[in-house]
């Protein structure tokens, strides 16, 4: 008979693992380790907002790492440019049009994945919108705009493509697009800062809810990268004013969110990150004098 304690199932599972040996299946080479980590073969990747740069950079990672991506947007045209791109990379992706703050349309977006695909496997949501407007200037309809698009719109695509992937039973990753402006505040972009502190709340809310069930929620932060939709934002003395607070002195380039894309997507090297807010910045997070 055993002398071990007994502890509560997830104490027993714990020390059984301890007591397992690795496996190893034998010699590998660095491709096939790498891809043992990250490969997204046989996986889809939903990304709304794919038409932007940020999440279209995202959606080439995700197709480069082989998954079949749904590029999910307003402008085709856009999206056309995108898909160039990763096909002549000798990736597979696809478009679907649909408005992010409509339940309706991302219902229908689900089934039309699922019946396309079979499955889905990785949602990334990432439309947004900004504006600089002085705080006793914003009009109800552009906070109105703005909170449609950035946090209903998060939302939303969680909670349809949430309800999919617990239904299935199959675990998956949903990674929500965050802001430096839900981690510390930012000044000029009030409501844009507002709905970023609801994403990243909801995402850590539901990433608890939903580790039973093996969906990963996780929120991933950009610092500052040039976009369609900070442009205006970006006056020169903003621009000096942020140099002055990155360490690495520089805006980031959108390829440089790919790495941090597939860690969350995988279900092997990100298996066990959910909850977390992973920021990617140029160390302007860690400035303070």
């Amino acid at each position: 008979m055993s002398d071990r304690v007994s502890f509560p199932i997830n104490f027993n599972c714990f020390i059984e693992a301890l007591d397992r040996p690795a496996q190893i299946d034998g010699p590998m080479t660095t491709s096939d380790y790498l891809s043992s980590l990250f490969s997204l073969s046989g996986r889809v990747a939903v990304v709304i907002g794919g038409t932007g740069e940020l999440c279209g950079a995202m959606a080439e990672g995700l197709a480069g790492a082989g998954a079949e991506v749904v590029l999910v947007g307003r402008n085709a045209d856009k999206a056309q440019n995108r898909l160039d791109k990763i096909s002549a990379a000798g990736g597979k992706a696809w478009f679907h049009p649909a408005e992010t703050a409509s339940k309706s349309e991302l219902v229908a977006l689900c089934d039309a994945v699922v019946q396309k695909c079979g499955r889905i496997d990785v949602v990334v949501n990432g439309a947004g919108v900004n504006s600089a407007t002085p705080f006793l200037d914003i009009s109800e309809e552009e906070f109105d705009r703005i909170v449609q698009v950035n946090l209903k719109g998060v939302f939303l695509g969680c909670q349809v493509f949430g309800e999919y992937l617990v239904k299935q039973g199959q675990g998956g990753s949903i990674i929500n697009l965050g802001s430096m402006s839900g981690v510390v505040p930012l000044s000029r972009v009030f409501t844009y800062s507002a709905t970023k502190g609801a994403v990243h709340n909801l995402s850590l809310n539901l990433a608890r809810e939903w580790a039973p069930h093996r969906i990963r929620v996780n929120v991933l932060v950009p610092g500052f990268f040039p976009a369609e939709q900070n442009k205006k934002v970006l006056t020169p003395d903003r621009v000096a004013s942020i140099m002055g607070h990155t360490p690495m002195n520089r805006f980031g380039e959108s390829r440089e969110l790919i790495g941090a894309t597939l860690l969350l997507a995988s279900d092997a090297a990100g298996s066990f990150i959910t909850g977390e807010e992973l920021i990617v910045d140029g160390g302007y997070h860690a400035m303070t004098i």
